[in-house]
């Protein structure tokens, strides 16, 4: 008994995007692997002195800076090489 012919057809799509996935799967480790080999170097401080009644919510790193987003909505903008503050900037609300 043969199969209809768009089950056939169904069949084969769920292949090839089956064997799609894998081959991109593969890619980004791959790329991963060979990109960022020595943990991609990423500098933090060992302690960060946030104001007081501060919570961090997020960092983000620059090429010579580091950003810390609060829970009161504050962007703190400290100095890679010194720790230093350098600037606040408060995001208001629309």
């Amino acid at each position: 008994m043969q199969d209809p012919l768009n089950l056939r057809i169904l069949r084969r799509l769920v292949t090839v995007l089956t064997v799609v996935m894998i081959v991109g799967l593969i890619t980004v480790v791959v790329t991963f692997v060979t990109r960022f080999p020595d943990g991609g170097e990423l500098f933090l401080p060992d302690e960060i002195q946030l104001p007081d009644g501060e919570t961090a919510r997020a960092i983000t790193v620059g090429s010579d800076w580091y950003a810390i987003v609060t829970e009161s909505d504050q962007i703190l903008i400290y100095g890679r090489n010194d720790g230093a503050l350098r600037q606040t900037i408060v995001v208001s609300p629309e």
